[in-house]
């Protein structure tokens, strides 16, 4: 390659003119238009002109040769109609070399510039035909549509940043003004699944365009920036949004809803339901608890007591495969949080038609168990029923009358030996407590510590036990698939019995074995019992709802799923399932640490449950929340006490700073 020549090469998507210098081995040293130095490889060249100047001249006059012959050629370019072209090649397609394309361009004499002009006609639309090497290709027409609708994205997509940009920028005064400053709805789709998502978002590449325009370093702080725009609150539930968790029903949902309720009358008539409305059954909840799906009664018999554990019936209102059953396939679960209830199923539902309301008749399937005068099982059967709850307290009301009313006292002894035994059988208690957080309607947050082990509690959790393990051997029984809950054996047994000490439960759980859904009953050891099916919450776990119609089937009211049909449902439901419990227990750390961002300089007790190189994990004992204590120079061990003061709290962030009081 000849000293002098003039060459052209691409720089930032533009055709530069320039003169060589030198050459080395394939390497050049140019002066390009633009009066730069540059060196560069032969191989990346668009175009080697037979012109030459005489590199002996100053350095302006190359300049300004260069600058000449790019306007020549830029003129020339112009007068191409690359898609004229375009029409007389595309039908029969072949490859068409530099010289030819030059002599279809241009009439004789030819020079090097007209060629050069080629080259810059094609890079300037390319459109119309592929080029490689200096060989011209014409596309096809649906490839020539394909581009079309590739150019029309890439415009949209450019406009898209552009306006991204302009509002992100905008949006970062230090005085926003009045009125919101308007947007297109599609930047902020893109922003927001930049924000939920990182680099997984689809739109990651065109909101990081969004984000260096507007000179913002991390998608951290689109979250101020959404807050001032009034698009989210300042405690948004960003786990919602990431997960992509329902919080409204469908308006076919709520259609189905409205129609169900106007038609339930029907729920009563079937001859095989048995009238329990006479006997009084109770609800023992939380206060503030709307959707009571079960209840217990106590009778006295000639030779003993009959125990009654009834849950309400919401297969006989929801069936399979409808809108409501699919809603509630989809959400799983319930997802109860401090600021918020997301329902399985429509509030109407959920808190009125599919509720034991006081007073109200419902259908229900009812585990009634025969008991002799020492509360020991003798039989029990299991019956679709009509059921009404006479009376419904809270775990307070319950523990007040415990030792002065029956059916409580009773009640209460009978979950005590139902306990006592689970134990002797192998069955683990832990009695951790556990923290309720709440906020009041002026969103002030409250908080408070619950003993799951006070007896009204322990009594209603040793009742569902029972009857979810009973309606488990039923099940088992009858050979239906249903969904069983398993357990094997811990690891390791830390104590026996009732343990209240915070470490040894804490150690305990360490050790039990993860817990198994299926479809098989098996040993669930952590409980004591030799099968457990989830049945008694059929409102708020669509585990319960499944297994419901798996015993009504048996009672002869609908159809049993198939082993390969439950199996389906409990692929389609896990990740949901799984979803909820992280949302449930994301929300209420939010809510926590968001108190602690006002405790600062405040200390607390805390037990070291955990020792690693650079850490300790705490316990907050207070609000029973886990936290890192950097070592700091400490030296503690597990099962240690120490007070430490907040630092620093930040519920967004998810950070709360502890040191060493």
């Amino acid at each position: 390659m000849n000293i002098g020549c003039i060459v052209e090469y691409i720089d930032q998507q533009k055709i530069v003119s320039a003169v060589i210098l030198s050459e080395k081995k394939g390497k050049l040293r140019l002066l390009n238009e633009n009066s730069r130095e540059v060196n560069f490889s032969e191989k990346r060249l668009s175009h080697i002109s037979q012109l030459s100047l005489d590199t002996a001249l100053s350095k302006t006059a190359l300049v300004n040769h260069l600058k000449q012959a790019t306007e020549t050629r830029k003129r020339l370019a112009e007068t191409i109609d690359i898609r004229e072209l375009w029409e007389i090649f595309h039908d029969e397609p072949e490859e068409i070399d530099l010289d030819a394309m030059t002599l279809f361009c241009f009439d004789p004499p030819l020079t090097p510039d007209h060629e050069a002009a080629v080259v810059r006609a094609f890079f300037n639309d390319q459109l119309y035909f592929k080029v490689n090497n200096a060989i011209f290709t014409p596309c096809s027409p649906e490839q020539v549509e394909g581009k079309k609708r590739q150019i029309k994205e890439g415009a949209r997509r450019e406009g898209l940043i552009a306006k991204g940009a302009q509002w992100l920028t905008l949006m970062q005064a230090d005085q926003l003004p009045e009125t919101p400053i308007p947007v297109d709805p599609g930047v902020i789709e893109i922003l927001k699944s930049y924000y939920l998502q990182g680099s997984d978002s689809h739109f990651s590449a065109v909101a990081k365009q969004m984000l260096k325009k507007s000179d913002l370093s991390a998608p951290e702080q689109l979250f101020k920036i959404f807050v001032n725009a009034g698009i989210w609150d300042i405690d948004e539930n960003i786990d919602l949004l990431a997960m992509q968790i329902a919080t409204r029903f469908s308006d076919t949902v709520l259609g189905a809803t409205k129609k169900l309720s106007q038609t339930q009358s029907h729920v009563f008539k079937d001859p095989q339901r048995i009238d329990l409305t006479d006997i009084p059954l109770i609800t023992i909840d939380g206060q503030s608890t709307q959707d009571y799906d079960d209840a217990i009664s106590l009778e006295n018999t000639e030779n003993g007591y009959r125990l009654g554990i009834h849950i309400i019936d919401v297969a006989a209102y929801i069936k399979s495969g409808d809108p409501i059953d699919m809603a509630a396939r989809y959400r799983a679960s319930s997802i109860y949080m401090p600021d918020d209830k997301l329902p399985m199923i429509p509030p109407s539902l959920s808190e009125d038609l599919c509720s034991l309301k006081e007073g109200q008749t419902r259908p229900g399937i009812s585990t009634l168990v025969k008991m002799n005068r020492f509360f020991e099982i003798l039989e029990y059967k299991i019956v679709p029923s009509i059921i009404c709850v006479h009376k419904q307290m809270s775990y307070t009301e319950a523990n007040l009358l415990n030792g002065k009313n029956d059916p409580i006292t009773s009640l209460y002894k009978i979950a005590t030996l139902l306990r006592e035994k689970r134990l002797k059988a192998g069955g683990i208690q832990i009695t951790l407590p556990e923290v309720n957080v709440w906020l009041e309607d002026n969103r002030e947050i409250r908080y408070a510590k619950i003993d799951r082990e006070n007896p009204s509690r322990m009594l209603v959790s040793e009742m569902m036990i029972l009857a979810n393990s009973l309606m488990a051997e039923f099940l088992a029984d009858h050979n239906v698939p249903a969904v069983f809950r398993s357990q094997a054996p811990p690891r390791q047994r830390i104590f026996k019995g009732i343990e209240t000490a915070l470490m040894p439960n804490f150690l305990q759980r360490k050790q039990l074995s993860r817990a198994i859904i299926g479809i098989k009953p098996e040993l669930h050891a952590g409980l004591g019992v030799k099968a457990y099916a989830t049945a008694t919450s059929p409102i708020r776990r669509y585990h319960d709802l499944l297994t419901q119609r798996q015993i009504k089937s048996i009672l002869g009211i609908g159809k049993a799923y198939s082993k390969l049909e439950l199996e389906e449902i409990l692929q389609t439901i896990a990740v949901p399932m799984a979803n909820s419990g992280r949302i449930q227990g994301a929300r209420k750390r939010y809510w926590l640490i968001k108190y602690l961002e006002t405790m600062r300089g405040k200390s607390f007790e805390t037990l070291v449950l955990d020792c690693h190189r650079d850490y300790y994990n705490i316990l907050l004992k207070e609000f029973m929340l886990e936290a890192r204590l950097p070592h700091s120079g400490l030296k503690l061990k597990v099962g240690d006490i120490l007070h430490v003061t907040i630092q620093h709290a930040d519920a967004r962030r998810n950070q709360l700073s502890l040191f060493a009081a």
